[in-house]
């Protein structure tokens, strides 16, 4: 039993930064591989970047490679994404999971955050 807790979403400008923050009780991320998914308004829930236990294996959506970057603080027990130069496709609901299955090489999660919202403004 994992409970996740996103917070950092908003309102910020094409080109601008934003961090978002998932605190994780109940248990230990260490043995858990993080990630984040998004879900825009009318379509959907699309992968966006994975941690795994070490920390050095991680992988991104191509359309975030350059501008998302995943980062993990098992002590902490939080998972950030570092979202830079945000583009407007880039609104939608952010959510935090947690998992330890990978099934043919893919993560598959099995506990989610509430989601946060972060809309992208011209």
């Amino acid at each position: 039993q994992v409970q996740l807790v996103e917070s950092g979403g908003g309102l910020v400008q094409a080109g601008g930064s934003l961090r978002l923050s998932c605190a994780a009780s109940g248990r230990t991320i260490s043995t858990y591989v993080m990630g984040w998914f998004r879900q825009a308004s009318g379509k959907e829930r699309e992968f966006v970047a994975e941690i795994r236990w070490s920390g050095s294996t991680i992988s991104y959506a191509d359309f975030v490679k350059g501008r998302f970057t995943v980062s993990r603080d098992n002590a902490k027990n939080m998972v950030y994404l570092q979202m830079n130069s945000l583009k407007l496709e880039d609104t939608a609901v952010y959510y935090c999971a947690a998992g330890r299955r990978i099934i043919m090489n893919k993560w598959e999660p099995d506990y989610w955050g509430q989601g946060t919202q972060v809309t992208v403004s011209s």
